[in-house]
C-alpha cells in the first residue's frame, strides 16, 4: 500500500533560527511556551519536499510534519494599502536574516538564535532588553496600526520588569492614532489584544498607554471620556472617574489571579462606571442614574468588539447593580430577592460569584480603600445560598399547585434572607 505523504528528509540542511518572543523571554529568564522558527535561504518547494505543511496564505508559513511547530520563510514586506493587512510580501531564498528582523515591531522582538545558540541581534535588542526599553526597530513601524495595541500590551506584560516605551516610539504611536489607521483594524484583532492584556498582571498599563498615544479615544471613546470626570471626595478620594476605573481594574487583578473567568470579571470592572461619562455637569460630582445610563454603552462596546456573550452579560449586571451590592445591608429582603431574580442567581450561581468579585473590586479601587473590609461579600453569598435552598418540591408535597407554589417559594425565600440579615444585626 502506498501513500502520497512526502518523505521527511533531514531538515538539518535548513538554516533555521529561533525568533521573536522565545528569544526575548529566554534572555529575560521568563517562562515561555510558544516557539517560532525562521528559515533563511529556502524556497516553498524545498519546504514542501521536506514534508512541511504550508498554512500561511499571505506569506509562507509551514507546520513541521511531526512537532507541528511553525516555520516561516524569511520575508520582507512593503506597504501597499491601508491597515495591518495592506502589505505585499516577498519571501524568496535571497532574503537575509537581517532583512527579516528589520520588519518586526520592537527591537526586543527582533532577535534570533541559531542552532549553536548564537544570538543574532542587528538592531540592539539585547541592549534595550537590558535597559528595559520598548523601542521600534525602524520607521516602517508606522505602517502597521496594530502595533499601537501590541506595544501597549507589551508595556502591560513587562511592566513588572520595569520596561518603558521609548519617547520616539510613543510619538510614532500617537501619529498612527491621529492618522485614522486604527479604524481599519478589525474588531477581532482589537479584542484579541485587549483580552490578552486583561489576562496580564497590569492591564491598567495597557489602557494608560492607549490614552497617552491618543488611541483609546479612537477605539473606546466612552472609556476615554471618564478621565477628568469628578466623583464625590468622600467616596472617591482619587476624584477622577478614569483613575478610579484603573484602580478598580488593578483590584480586580489582585482578586482574580487564580480564577478561571478572571478576564470576564476584569472586563466587567472596566465597564462598571461608563455611565459617569454621560452625567450632566449640573449634577457633578454626583452621578444619579449612572448605572442604567451605562448599560447602552456596555452593549455598544460589546457589539463593536464582538465581546464574548458571558463577558457582556456579566458587565451589564455589574454596571446596573454594583451600588446595590455596596448597599446590601440597607436593602429590604424583598429588594434583595428582586435583585437576586434579576441576576438569575438560581440558575447562574457562578456568575453571581463573579458579579460580587467585580463589585468588590469597585469598592476597593479607591484611594485609601484598598484594605477596607467588604462584609457585603459574605452577607450576599449567605443570603443567596439560604434563598437558593428553597425549592418547589416541599410545596408540591404539601399539595400546592401553580401560582400557589411560586408564592410560597417567594415567602420562604424572604424568610430565609431575613434570618441571614438578623445574623448581621442590621435593620
Amino acid at each position: 500500500m502506498t501513500t502520497n505523504t512526502p518523505h521527511i528528509a533531514n531538515i538539518s540542511e535548513l538554516d533555521v533560527y529561533l525568533v521573536g518572543g522565545a528569544v526575548r523571554d529566554e534572555l529575560l529568564n521568563r517562562p515561555y511556551k510558544d516557539q517560532d522558527f525562521l528559515v533563511v535561504g529556502a524556497s516553498v518547494q524545498q519546504m514542501l519536499s521536506l514534508g512541511f505543511n504550508q498554512v500561511g496564505k499571505d506569506f509562507p508559513v509551514f507546520l513541521h510534519p511531526e512537532t507541528k511547530q511553525e516555520y516561516a520563510l524569511a520575508r520582507t514586506e512593503r506597504k501597499q494599502g491601508q491597515g495591518y493587512t495592506g502589505f505585499a510580501c516577498y519571501a524568496e531564498p535571497d532574503v537575509t536574516i537581517e532583512q527579516d528582523l528589520l520588519r518586526r515591531d520592537l527591537t526586543i522582538n527582533a532577535m534570533a538564535k541559531n542552532r549553536e545558540g548564537k544570538i543574532v541581534d542587528p538592531y540592539n535588542g539585547q541592549q534595550d532588553l537590558e535597559n528595559r526599553v520598548l523601542r521600534h526597530v525602524s520607521s516602517a513601524f508606522i505602517e502597521d496600526p496594530l502595533r499601537v495595541l501590541r506595544v501597549a500590551r507589551f508595556a502591560a506584560r513587562y511592566h513588572e520588569y520595569g520596561f518603558v516605551i521609548a519617547d520616539e516610539t510613543l510619538e510614532l504611536m500617537t501619529t498612527i492614532s491621529a492618522s485614522g489607521e486604527l479604524l481599519s483594524l478589525s474588531a477581532e484583532r482589537i479584542w484579541q489584544e485587549m483580552q490578552r492584556s486583561l489576562s496580564e498582571d497590569h492591564p491598567e498599563v495597557f489602557f494608560d498607554v492607549l490614552r497617552q498615544c491618543q488611541a483609546l479615544k479612537v477605539i473606546w471613546p466612552d472609556l476615554d471620556r471618564l478621565w477628568g470626570v469628578p466623583n464625590p471626595a468622600k467616596w472617591h478620594p482619587e476624584i477622577c472617574s478614569g483613575i478610579h476605573t484603573m484602580m478598580v481594574l488593578h483590584q480586580a487583578v489582585l482578586l482574580t489571579k487564580d480564577l478561571k473567568r478572571k478576564t470576564a470579571i476584569r472586563f466587567a470592572a472596566l465597564c462598571h462606571d461608563l455611565g459617569k461619562g454621560l452625567t450632566n455637569s449640573e449634577y457633578l460630582p454626583s452621578h444619579p442614574g449612572h448605572e442604567k445610563a451605562g448599560l447602552p454603552l456596555v452593549e455598544k462596546i460589546s457589539k463593536q468588539l464582538k465581546v464574548p456573550v458571558y463577558y457582556q452579560q456579566l458587565a451589564l449586571k455589574v454596571c446596573e447593580h454594583h451600588l446595590h451590592c455596596h448597599k446590601a445591608f440597607q436593602l429590604k429582603p424583598s429588594t434583595l430577592l428582586r435583585i437576586f431574580d434579576q441576576l438569575d442567581v438560581w440558575r447562574k450561581p457562578q456568575e453571581f460569584d463573579d458579579f460580587i468579585m467585580a463589585c468588590k473590586s469597585d469598592f476597593l479601587g479607591r484611594l485609601g480603600f484598598e484594605n477596607r473590609p467588604y462584609p457585603q461579600e459574605e452577607y450576599l453569598k449567605k443570603a443567596m445560598l439560604a434563598a437558593s435552598n428553597v425549592n418547589a418540591k416541599a410545596f408540591v408535597e404539601q399539595g400546592l399547585k401553580g401560582l400557589a407554589i411560586k408564592e410560597a417559594m417567594v415567602k420562604a425565600r424572604l424568610t430565609a434572607i431575613k434570618k441571614v440579615k438578623e445574623q448581621y444585626q442590621v435593620g
